[in-house]
């Protein structure tokens, strides 16, 4: 496939995510931090938010299944994870982070299982949706493209 042809899938791509909810103007913005002088920024910062998800929806797992239920604690850890998906523009984990923290406050442990499983759900779903978009970038820098801006207004 030659470089125009992958630049516009990318952009079709990434407008998709938009479209669909996955990703908020938060990832344009962390995509307009990135330049010559840190050209992997975005992949560092989404690897990261990878590592952090998996630590903290592993840990939310064990917090819910304890027989004494600490909901302050299974709080902290859904308001860490709601803040670095915000941080990346996951906006659809996000969502379900901010449903997730109503019903620690209400300690209710079944709707809490469900918004974990919800939660996974759409961390998992945003995970695989960004691997793809980074491997279309690294395709259309290693056949010589640079990677297009993306704007808003569509």
């Amino acid at each position: 496939m030659e470089v125009g042809q992958m630049q516009r899938r990318l952009v079709d791509y990434t407008k998709t995510l938009f479209m669909e909810g996955f990703l908020d103007a938060q990832f344009l913005q962390l995509q307009q931090l990135q330049d010559e002088s840190n050209p992997d920024f975005v992949v560092e910062v989404v690897s990261l938010f990878f590592d952090d998800s998996e630590k903290l929806l592993n840990d939310l797992s064990m917090a819910l299944d304890q027989p004494n239920v600490d909901f302050k604690k299974v709080d902290a850890h859904v308001h860490q994870l709601k803040g670095s998906s915000s941080s990346i523009g996951a906006q659809r984990v996000k969502n379900a982070c901010i449903a997730f923290r109503n019903f620690c406050e209400e300690q209710n442990i079944d709707a809490t299982l469900r918004c974990l499983q919800q939660v996974k759900h759409e961390y998992y779903l945003v995970k695989n949706k960004l691997e793809t978009l980074l491997r279309l970038e690294q395709q259309i820098v290693a056949a010589g493209g640079s990677i297009p801006t993306i704007e808003m207004g569509f």
